[in-house]
């Protein structure tokens, strides 16, 4: 297999505790600015978390329950992190960071407005206007000292609205299992640095050294679904990347391979179920 670009430098995360929730302010916020290929560490914490950037494409990897998922989500998505669950944070380009901390208090009453063990799972969810005004305003704040009645009325407040809009929020199919074994691990590895670095599962047979069959077999047999499916995930994340951008949809099925935006169009409706129009209007 051909070298892999460098890894961009990690940093650290920025200090939990400085904004870890309470019984005062069970939900906090912060905003942080990455550059492009900026990695925060590996990392976990007792309360779950939501992660989303105002502007660029972040990269969030985690591990749960022994398996590890890779998740690319543009502006207008999120990553919901259950607590526990360690995690590492890449900005794909520069981007504009927001994160979102859940005490358990918060979590309880998400988990009672919207039952069904979601929240015990990573997963990307659509993140509303009014979602992503409360989170603003909540980082906004963020260094703020609070006290007073006044202010744990307005946390509670924001705290009920927050919850609400996540309970409302739109599950997306955007996350990517990734592999235990080495091979397979660094093909997908490389499949996430460059998705379009080959068009076809030939072509990065031929860059692990093996054939098409048994790299077919590796993806059913580690990770229980096809190259096709698997590849289908990672190009709708890119395409989302690209929407972000504003790049129109001709162009954008022309960079990832499609022969016309129909054909693209009903690849985006089948895997989401709904149009390219809805699925990227908020990107």
């Amino acid at each position: 297999m051909s070298a892999l670009p460098p890894r961009p430098a990690s940093v650290p995360p920025l200090d939990p505790q400085r904004y870890a929730p309470s019984a005062e302010r069970p939900l906090r916020a912060k905003a942080r600015q990455m550059a492009h290929q900026m990695n925060i560490q590996p990392h976990e914490h007792a309360w779950a978390q939501l992660v989303f950037s105002v502007a660029g494409a972040v990269r969030v990897s985690a591990r749960h329950a022994g398996a590890d998922s890779s998740y690319l989500v543009p502006p207008a998505r999120a990553v919901w992190i259950p607590p526990g669950v360690v995690h590492a944070v890449t900005a794909v380009e520069q981007a504009d960071l927001r994160t979102l901390y859940l005490g358990e208090p918060a979590v309880q009453a998400l988990a009672a407005r919207s039952p069904g063990g979601g929240w015990r799972h990573c997963r990307v969810l659509e993140v509303s206007a009014l979602l992503r005004e409360l989170v603003l305003q909540l980082a906004a704040c963020a260094d703020d000292p609070l006290a007073g009645a006044a202010a744990r009325q307005r946390d509670a407040a924001i705290t009920t609205l927050v919850v609400d809009e996540l309970a409302q929020a739109r599950a997306l199919p955007l996350g990517l299992p990734l592999p235990s074994g080495p091979r397979l691990r660094r093909m997908c590895e490389a499949m996430l640095e460059q998705p379009l670095r080959h068009p076809d599962i030939e072509g990065w047979a031929a860059e692990a050294a093996t054939s098409p069959r048994t790299l077919s077999r590796w993806f059913r047999d580690e990770l229980g679904t096809s190259y096709a499916q698997w590849r289908q995930q990672l190009l709708l994340a890119r395409a989302l990347q690209l929407a972000a951008r504003k790049q129109p949809m001709q162009l954008i099925a022309a960079e990832l391979g499609y022969a016309s935006p129909s054909a693209f169009s009903a690849m985006v409706t089948r895997a989401v179920g709904m149009p390219p129009s809805r699925f990227f209007a908020e990107a």
